[in-house]
C-alpha cells in the first residue's frame, strides 16, 4: 500500500500524512509542484522527527510519476468529493496507490480520468469536504484493514 498526494499545497497536511506514512510502514509519493518547500517550518513541524522515517519519493511530474506507476503495475485509487462510489465498499489490493489531490483543488480532469478508481468517503450533505490528512487517514486504514497488510507489531 502507498499513498501519493498530488501537488499538495498545505504544508502542515503534508507533514501530517508523511507522519502517517511513517507511522503504518506505507510508502509515500509527492507529484510535483508542491505549494511550499520540504524546508519549510510548518511542514517539518507536522512531520516532526518521523520524516526520517518515511519512504519518500517525489516525482517531477505527474506524468512523470503515471509512467513510473504504470510501469510498477499499481493499481491508482483517487479519492474525490466527485465520486458516488463510498470507499468502504471498494475492494483494495496491497499493491494500490491512494491518491490524493491538492487541497484547494483537487486533481486535474487528466489525473481523474487516468485513475483506476474513485471513491468518495461520504460525509454530512451540507459540508465540503474533510481535511486532506484525515482522509487519508481513514482511506488508508480501511485499505490495511482488508488487506491485512498493516504494521503487525503487539502492543504492550
Amino acid at each position: 500500500m502507498q499513498i501519493a498526494l498530488f501537488q499538495p499545497d498545505i504544508p502542515q497536511n503534508t507533514g501530517t500524512i508523511l507522519r502517517l506514512c511513517a507511522c503504518m510502514d506505507v510508502a509515500a509519493h509527492i507529484i510535483e509542484p508542491a505549494g511550499f518547500a520540504i524546508s519549510d517550518r510548518r511542514f517539518r513541524r507536522a512531520g516532526m522527527d518521523y520524516l526520517d522515517q518515511v519512504t519518500l519519493t517525489r516525482h517531477d511530474s505527474w506524468s512523470k510519476f503515471d509512467q513510473w506507476r504504470k510501469e510498477a503495475g499499481y493499481r491508482l485509487v483517487l479519492f474525490t468529493t466527485k465520486s458516488a462510489s463510498p470507499y468502504l465498499d471498494y475492494q483494495y489490493r496491497a499493491t494500490d496507490i491512494l491518491l490524493f489531490g491538492r487541497e484547494t483543488a483537487g486533481v486535474t480532469d487528466e489525473v481523474a480520468a487516468a485513475a483506476d478508481a474513485k471513491l468518495v468517503i461520504p460525509i454530512k450533505p451540507s459540508l465540503r469536504s474533510l481535511n486532506v490528512a484525515m482522509a487519508a487517514a481513514m482511506a488508508l486504514g480501511e485499505a490495511l484493514r482488508q488487506t491485512n497488510a498493516g504494521v503487525k507489531e503487539t502492543l504492550r
